[in-house]
């Protein structure tokens, strides 16, 4: 589209904005027992005491971040108060060094320079905090992308240890339940956490937060009613996630702009909602951990080209052994010269793989080669792979970098 097109004013959006991801509400609906149990474990460090570590579970856009983000807000709004916040996303601040450097960043920029240790940050925020009793709140949103997350846990809750006065409490955000079970005990035992899970909305609920934001973000009766009922039940189809329903809105907006038209309609919705949804799934593909992918890339070949074992098919999907996968998945980990993780893992890797809804697994039952493990990818596999390849081998064909074994 020319430039000069770009520059019209759209005949449909009031504000686009409202409908970004990182566009906190005023009022964020169906969440409020949600936000004041985030409230009550912050509320203790208000008071100057030490509040209770708060570990936020859910799925992807149930409201977790927007939860948390309102109460950071809340918090930083009440004057004169010792309590001092640092919000880092792991997926940035990867490190127990970043994220000390990010609180270092946020309250003390003067002395936020290169060439400090870990050492020397812990002590500097240790001494910031006990000079005046205050609270620091350290929020780290998708807290398991952090690759030395048992140091980091250790240390920040070795600070209450070593500090007469003030405290911190730690609030971490995932995706993913069973993140803790990588933790070392030690640091497991120090955190004395409470658990909060947001559970995905319903349909309904979706129309509520998407009609919740019509007035500010669409001039008004460009979008129906009609549209967003569509819109979502689709989101709720995925998962319930709020932030696909929201970007299938927006871009249903973007489509009927570059149309010239003044109303959105059902067929930008349905387009719309095919075009997100490919970008959710593939925005979160390449933000996988590395092993996660191996394995997704290794159902991806088998997909395409069946392997040892006869596929099951009911004439519309195609289902894999468990136990073939792995061996590929393991073949192909070795042919980058990296160490396949054990079954164990595997088993975990398939189980938050399925939680994200990129594939589908069940037990056979009996007569299928005794009792296994049934896999199907959810995805469309040529796109899937095509994503995986550019990501693990950069722009050579995976065929250059993964030998197949001969069966």
């Amino acid at each position: 589209m020319p430039l000069n097109e770009l520059l019209i004013e759209s005949k449909v959006f009031a504000d686009r904005g409202i409908l970004s991801l990182h566009y906190t509400p005023k009022k964020l609906v169906f969440r409020e027992k949600e936000i004041s149990n985030i409230e009550k474990a912050i509320a203790p460090a208000l008071k100057g005491e030490r509040g209770r570590n708060l570990f936020i579970y859910g799925r992807t856009g149930t409201g977790k971040t927007s939860c948390t983000h309102y109460v950071i807000d809340e918090v930083k709004s009440i004057p004169n108060t010792k309590t001092k916040i640092s919000y880092a996303n792991c997926r940035i601040y990867n490190s127990r060094y970043r994220v000390l450097n990010k609180i270092v960043s946020d309250h003390l920029p003067t002395y936020a320079k290169r060439g400090y240790s870990a050492v020397d940050l812990y002590e500097k925020v240790t001494s910031w905090i006990e000079e005046d009793s205050k609270t620091l709140v350290v929020v780290l949103d998708e807290i398991d992308m952090v690759r030395d997350l048992d140091d980091l846990v250790y240390t920040l809750t070795r600070i209450n240890a070593d500090i007469k006065a003030g405290g911190v409490t730690i609030i971490g955000i995932s995706n993913k339940v069973s993140f803790k079970e990588d933790l070392d005990p030690r640091s497991l035992s120090s955190l004395y956490e409470t658990e909060l899970v947001f559970p995905s909305y319903y349909a309904t609920e979706l129309y509520a937060i998407l009609k919740d934001r019509i007035p500010q973000a669409f001039k008004e009766g460009t979008v129906g009613d009609d549209v967003l009922h569509y819109i979502a039940s689709m989101a709720y189809k995925e998962g319930g996630d709020a932030r696909l329903s929201l970007k299938i809105l927006s871009e249903a907006g973007e489509l009927a702009d570059e149309r010239g038209a003044d109303r959105v309609t059902m067929k930008e919705a349905e387009e719309a909602s095919k075009i997100a949804e490919r970008e959710v799934v593939y925005d979160l593909i390449v933000t996988l951990p590395e092993h996660y992918k191996l394995v997704l890339y290794a159902l991806t070949k088998l997909t395409l080209s069946g392997g040892s074992y006869k596929k099951l098919t009911d004439g519309v999907d195609t289902y894999l052994f468990s136990g073939e996968v792995y061996n590929r998945y393991r073949s192909i980990a070795e042919s980058l010269h990296k160490e396949a993780k054990s079954e164990r893992w595997y088993r975990k890797y398939l189980s938050e793989l399925s939680m994200q809804g990129l594939i589908v697994s069940f037990e056979s039952g009996k007569g299928i080669r005794g009792h296994t493990k049934l896999i199907k990818l959810m995805s469309p596999v040529q796109k899937t792979q095509e994503v995986l390849e550019k990501d693990l081998f950069g722009s050579e064909p995976a065929e250059q970098k993964e030998p197949e074994k001969q069966s």
